[in-house]
């Protein structure tokens, strides 16, 4: 059974830094697209980048995260990262790492649905 666990989270000012890890806890090595959403106070859910850990295919990014925000993976398939930088008080929410297994993550991005397995989420806070 996949289990998310995600971490890095925490308060940063804006312009700061900051890096979220994620990780399939029981290393089943059974999916293959990994991803982080993000949800802020009263808003929905929203993707924000995505990796096929399979290889040969790019990354997916928000535009409002183009530029600032790089996912990738370690050696190991099923973790991922996200290191966040010029970080804006409009990044705050709490973030999740969802994961399926199938196609590559161009299929249905940036739709949530897809996703069958989700972690419970680390909170990241940008001061002004």
């Amino acid at each position: 059974q996949v289990q998310l666990v995600e971490s890095g989270g925490g308060s940063v000012q804006a312009g700061g830094s900051l890096t979220l890890s994620c990780a399939d806890s029981e290393k089943t090595y059974s999916t293959n697209c990994m991803a982080w959403f993000r949800q802020a106070p009263g808003k929905e859910r929203e993707a924000v980048a995505a990796i096929y850990t399979d290889g040969g295919s790019s990354p997916n990014y928000a535009d409002s995260v183009k530029g600032r925000f790089t996912i990738s993976q370690a050696g190991a398939k099923n973790t991922v990262y996200l290191q966040m930088n010029s970080l804006k008080p409009e990044d705050t929410g709490m973030y999740y790492c969802a994961a399926r297994r199938g196609g590559t993550c161009d299929w249905q991005w940036p739709k949530s649905l897809v996703y069958f397995y989700w972690g419970q989420g680390t909170q990241v806070t940008v001061s002004s």
